[in-house]
């Protein structure tokens, strides 16, 4: 569990970066995406990718779908550059997106439940820097 810490905590500086630009920057560039976190269609999972909640449509798991591959392709290439797993930056990334999430967005919490963020911090995985 230590080294699986440490791993994340090395990744968890390349993870901040990373996901403080390209979620806003991703957004502006999908007014679809931006409108489904805004009335919490979607929300960040504790395993890093967007996560539908509720009923799903046709047009809303392929911009689910599409977010999840291009995070994979980023976690993918950052976890090679930081020695971390894909698993293990993917959840970091999912510590760091949960913890932006702004009041009134969805994100899973650790027990796997769907939860509206309020002022309050998020709560988030054990693990999570």
């Amino acid at each position: 569990m230590t080294m699986i810490r440490n791993s994340m905590l090395v990744a968890a500086a390349g993870v901040a970066a990373l996901t403080a630009m390209a979620a806003p920057a991703f957004a502006q560039r999908d007014p679809a995406y931006a409108a489904a976190r805004a009335n919490g269609t979607v929300g960040e999972q504790t395993d890093g990718y967007i996560g539908i909640v509720g009923a799903a449509t046709p047009a809303l798991q392929s911009l689910v779908n599409d977010i999840n591959i291009r995070r994979r392709a980023v976690y993918a290439r950052k976890a090679q550059e930081n020695s971390a797993t894909l698993e293990q930056y993917a959840t970091t990334a999912g510590c760091q997106a949960i913890l932006r999430t702004s009041p009134g967005e969805k994100y899973q919490a650790p027990n796997g439940s769907w939860q509206t963020r309020t002022s309050a911090p998020p709560e988030r995985l054990p693990i999570c820097p």
